[in-house]
């Protein structure tokens, strides 16, 4: 269950600084680097949110959002080194959801990026997820394996969550907190340990005590 993010800007340095920073959380990213149709390449990736700058080669940034507004409502993030008044009003006119200019601040950038996802895709938390036989359903709170299941806590339910999201990837325990205090579940580190250890005592009581790895100075990994 990972969100695809598209990023239509021209300037190389800034484009993969933008996908590695995505990347990096948990997103999947696809970079528009040829502007002769940027329109057919949301068509056919068709993201769930779109980055997109303002001074393109061809068509601006202004009539690449009309483009897509015309079949789609997929949130677009304007990220551009125009920072006048007027510029902000036109991308809001055309249909843009936020205008963050350059240099822009990760943290901002990424919280509005998770905001505008929840807003528009709110379903996809309450989606199963499913790794080695163990099924987590956020909607229930319950994780389930072999036919028999347990209630999680909330902490609980989002670790897993960002897990499930990631499985056959280390996670490292910062990126774990950080998601965290993104939900705006207050959990440092000495908690995040305390909330693993629970959750494998869970998750032995179902049979699979080794569901969750340790890996040293690393993070975690299912």
């Amino acid at each position: 269950m990972i969100y695809r993010i598209m990023i239509i800007e021209d300037d190389a340095v800034i484009r993969e600084e933008l996908k590695t920073l995505l990347c990096g959380n948990g997103y999947e990213v696809q970079c528009v680097t040829d502007f002769a149709d940027p329109v057919g390449e949301v068509k056919r990736w068709q993201p769930h949110l779109i980055l997109l700058d303002i001074n393109l080669p061809g068509e601006n940034g202004f009539r690449l959002c009309s483009g897509i507004r015309a079949f789609s409502e997929v949130p677009i993030i304007f990220v551009t080194s125009r920072n006048t008044d007027m510029d902000e009003l036109n991308s809001i006119m055309l249909g843009g959801d936020a205008f963050i200019t350059k240099p822009y601040h990760v943290a901002i950038l990424l919280a509005r990026i998770s905001s505008l996802l929840k807003k528009a895709w709110p379903s996809r938390e309450e989606e199963a997820y499913q790794h080695r036989g163990v099924m987590l359903s956020p909607e229930s709170g319950r994780i389930t394996y072999g036919g028999n299941s347990v209630e999680l806590t909330k902490n609980e339910m989002k670790i897993l969550v960002f897990l499930f999201r990631h499985a056959g990837k280390i996670c490292a325990r910062t990126d774990i907190v950080e998601y965290l205090w993104d939900n705006r579940l207050y959990v440092d580190d000495n908690a995040l340990s305390v909330n693993i250890s629970r959750i494998r005592d869970k998750l032995t009581a179902l049979g699979m005590p080794d569901f969750i790895q340790t890996k040293h100075r690393q993070g975690y990994l299912i």
